[in-house]
This record gives structure tokens, sequence and C-alpha cells, in this order.
């Protein structure tokens, strides 16, 4: 059995690592590792490789940026190449990126089965690029691995057949505990930073909603600089994000008022994420990871896949629109509560569960 395996970026690897893991106990199942080049900095792609412990790519596409329909049609095209060569007998792709799409679309129209990892989520906003895309992806599918029941609710309620829905939880969870305590005994990252633990927020910023509208990323970031002024923010910067700073000319303010990082390896994320005081965010899995390691998050969207996290008062949603109200929001979250205890991503057998729906389908 062949299996052609997608990915493009962090979070993608991420959780490709832990069903890789599980697809190695067997030698009747060939793993082909696409890596379409989507996340294209070294620091955002090959170190994720070696501290994950994940094969390099089969395949690397070096597709890197450009608009969303430049960069999905260069995918589209090269991974199309790929499954013509190698003939697989499923397509696996995750997640909600233009990676995911253009995997679904190239395997669809070759007639290969397509496996989603990570289906059902949906924040309802169709105006994100991230939902368009599972959107496709989960109609598309002919397996749909569901991380919540929330998720598989989604699923049913826009008609896809139940024999296609699998709920299993989420390969994210299996991550946090098989690379928590690896984080905690390699990385050295607070002490190259000079930080303590909960003295600090942890801030990463890097959706377009945010990046791309000049007064949103002005809002954001000048609330963010006065909540600096009282407590150290660490703020590991993307490509993206960095660039939208230099061009509105914001960089050297923030760069005084937050403690700017260039992006870091799994490992040190995760140790900067379980030692934070606040993590603030507007990306889906650092709010989960923030709940796995039981830590608040402010998440500055209007909207999110993971509303669990927001029911058990562990993520508060933070509309990007007032300046006032975000800084005000993050000071008050500081002093807040814990959320509630509950294990609303499975078990912690995700990707085991995965694998053994794969084989079952596949022989």
């Amino acid at each position: 059995m062949k299996i052609v395996t997608i990915i493009g970026t962090r979070p993608q690897f991420i959780k490709a690592a832990t069903v890789s893991r599980k697809l190695k106990d067997f030698n009747d199942m060939k793993e082909i590792i696409v890596h379409t080049g989507q996340h294209y900095d070294d620091n955002m792609s090959d170190i994720f490789f070696k501290e994950l412990e994940i094969p390099q790519p089969d395949y690397y596409l070096g597709i890197g940026s450009g608009s969303h329909g430049v960069q999905t049609a260069h995918m589209l095209e090269k991974i199309e190449d790929v499954l013509i060569k190698e003939k697989p007998d499923v397509v696996l792709i995750y997640g909600d990126t233009n990676s995911t799409l253009a995997g679904t679309l190239a395997a669809s129209k070759l007639q290969i089965p397509v496996a989603h990892v990570e289906a059902g989520l949906r924040s309802f906003n169709r105006k994100m690029p991230e939902e368009i895309n599972r959107i496709v992806a989960d109609h598309v599918s002919d397996l749909l691995f569901a991380p919540t029941k929330v998720a598989v609710n989604n699923l049913i309620n826009e008609g896809i057949a139940e024999d296609r829905i699998y709920y299993v939880g989420d390969v994210m969870f299996d991550a946090a505990i098989f690379y928590g305590e690896k984080a905690g005994q390699q990385s050295k990252i607070l002490e190259t930073l000079d930080l303590k633990p909960k003295e600090y927020i942890l801030s990463t910023i890097h959706r377009a909603y945010n990046t791309d509208i000049p007064e949103r990323l002005k809002t954001i970031f000048n609330a963010l600089c006065k909540i600096g002024k009282d407590i150290t923010i660490v703020m590991p910067l993307h490509p993206r994000t960095k660039a939208a700073l230099l061009r509105e000319g914001l960089y050297e303010k923030v760069s005084e008022k937050l403690k700017i990082i260039e992006p870091v390896g799994y490992l040190d994320m995760v140790k900067l994420e379980k030692n934070a005081k606040l993590i603030i965010t507007d990306s889906g899995g650092v709010q989960k990871e923030a709940f796995f390691y039981k830590v608040l998050c402010v998440t500055l969207r209007e909207e999110t896949e993971w509303v669990e996290l927001v029911d058990l008062g562990w993520n508060y949603l933070v509309p990007p629109d007032c300046e006032k109200f975000i800084e005000e929001s993050i000071r008050k979250v500081l002093n807040a509560p814990h959320g509630l205890d509950a294990e609303p991503y499975g078990d912690g057998k995700a990707a085991e569960k995965i694998v053994k729906v794969l084989r079952k389908y596949l022989l």
C-alpha cells in the first residue's frame, strides 16, 4: 500500500509526524512525503523535520510565496505530476492550507482516494481562505478524520455521509504529549532569551486577515506595545508579519516595545508555550497548544474553529478592531482564573486510530 502525504506548513509537519510514526509500524505501508514548500524559510521548515524526526521529503516542490491563486495553481500542477508518477492508493492531506486544497484537487481529478486529517472544522467565516480550503477538502475527501465531536456534527449538518466520517481525536494532542516532555529536556530557549516562567506573554500573529489590512495591523500592534510596557511580550515573528510591519513603518517601534525574535523550532516553541503566563495569537494550532499546556489564550479574531476552548474558558475571542478593547481584554485575561478541566480532543491516540482506518480501507 502506498500513501502520498502532502504537507507544506509548520502545523502540518507536526500533525504528519504523529501519523508517520505509526505508519512505520507496518512494513506493508509505504509513505511518500511531498513538501510543497509553502513555508520556505529554514527556521519554518527544515528544522521541523529534524526535531520531529520526520524523514526528509521524497519530493520538495519549492513553491514558495505568491497570491492564493498563483500558489495553489503551481502546487496543483506539480502535485499532479508526482501523483501520476507514484500512483498511490490514497492521498493524505492535513488541515486547511493551500497545500491541502491543491493536494485534494489533484488527487480527486486523478480519481485517487483522499483522506483528510482535521476534517469538519468551521469558523463560518468565508472571508478566510482557510475556511474555503476546509470546505472543499471535506466535500471531496473519501475519508474524513474529525478531531472533535463538534467537527463531526458540522460534517453531518453539511450532508456528508456518516460512513465517511471518523471521530479519532486530535493529532495535535498526540504531538503535545509526545513532544512536551522532550521540549522540557532539550530546549534552552528560556535561558537564551533570559525569560522566567510565567513572567512573560507569548504572541504569534500571522494570518492575512490581521497582517494585510493596515488599520487592523496598527490596531493590534499599538495595543500589544502598550501591554509590553508592563510585561515582556515575546513574539517569534512570521515573515509575512515582518514584511507588513516594515511596509507600514511600524517595525522599529514594535521592536523597541516587544521582544521580537526569529521564528523558532518546534521544541523551543513548545517550551515558550508551556511557560508563558498568557498566549496571544491568531493561529488555530497555537490556541489548542495553549490549552494542552493549561495556559490561557487570547485569540485576536472574531471567531474560532475551536469553539470548545471558548466554552471551557481557556480561550477568549477578541475582535482586533479596537485598540482600547484589545488592551483592556488582555489585561483582564491576565488576571482571569483557569478554564474548566475537560478532554475535548480525544485520548492522545488519534494517529493510531487514523492508521487503523486507513489499513481497513486499503486492505
